[in-house]
């Protein structure tokens, strides 16, 4: 039996750990070929031989950090060239930043923050959306957060990256509203990946969900009889909902 995104392609950015790599085996699990992104060469051999495991579409292997805006400019090329399209685009990749007074927060640290979470998604749109408007179903999902809105004290880098990018979101979603084209930000709530073990410490892990209970329904987002656009899909709680920009606080 087919999966549900047979004979998709999907970029999955941040695809070598926790959420990402999660989505990766599912996606691959329903039928899609693979294009991983991350910046541990090692990391995204072990994902290749479990995606071998579990699916005979492969993957491709792309070795390369998010600050690289060239690299992402080329990207998308070779997408073009050997694809000519892209069916989906998992923009997961991302850093937590500094916990610190917003004063305390160095340039550096602001500017590493902004660029990985936010620029590298603008840019990757920027040239992906000649590849998915080539789709009959071009996806795209970026992996939002709670901080986007909650606005915790010390939380400053990573919240202002999180609402800029639901704000770019939504901005493409209004724009491609006439095509088939479908965006949806995705609030993982809390899960047992490495960024929650440092963002929260003292957490017990055990009392946490693994990424790949998420991922399901991020290959329900992904497939090309989603209908909904420009939402937010929250996973926080102990039952998935939709919701909209004005999120309560």
């Amino acid at each position: 039996m087919a999966g549900k995104l047979e004979g998709r392609v999907a970029l999955v950015t941040g695809a070598s750990r926790g959420i990402g790599r999660a989505a990766a085996l599912e996606f691959a699990k329903e039928g899609a070929h693979i294009i991983a992104l991350a910046r541990t060469s090692g990391a995204l051999e072990e994902l290749d031989d479990d995606i071998r495991a579990v699916s005979p579409h492969g993957a491709t292997l792309v070795p390369a950090d998010l600050k690289d805006m060239d690299g992402i400019d080329r990207l998308g090329g070779a997408i073009y060239d050997r694809w000519g399209k892209l069916d989906i685009f998992f923009g997961n990749g991302a850093i937590l930043g500094p916990i610190s007074p917003i004063g305390h927060v160095m340039p550096k640290e602001w500017d590493d923050v902004m660029t990985v979470n936010v620029t590298a998604n603008w840019r990757l749109l920027r040239i992906l959306d000649p590849l998915l408007t080539r789709s009959d179903a071009g996806r795209v999902i970026l992996m939002s957060s709670a901080a986007a809105w909650k606005h915790r004290p010390y939380w400053g880098c990573y919240s202002v990256s999180k609402a800029a990018l639901e704000a770019l979101g939504h901005t493409y979603a209004q724009e491609v509203a006439t095509t088939p084209i479908k965006v949806m930000m995705v609030d993982p709530g809390p899960l047992r990946t490495d960024m929650r073990a440092t963002a929260v410490p003292g957490e017990d892990p055990l009392s946490l969900r693994e990424p790949s209970a998420l991922a399901p329904h991020l290959a329900s987002m992904a497939a090309a009889d989603w209908t909904e656009t420009g939402r937010i899909f929250d996973f926080s709680g102990s039952e998935p909902k939709l919701t909209d920009f004005g999120r309560p606080v």
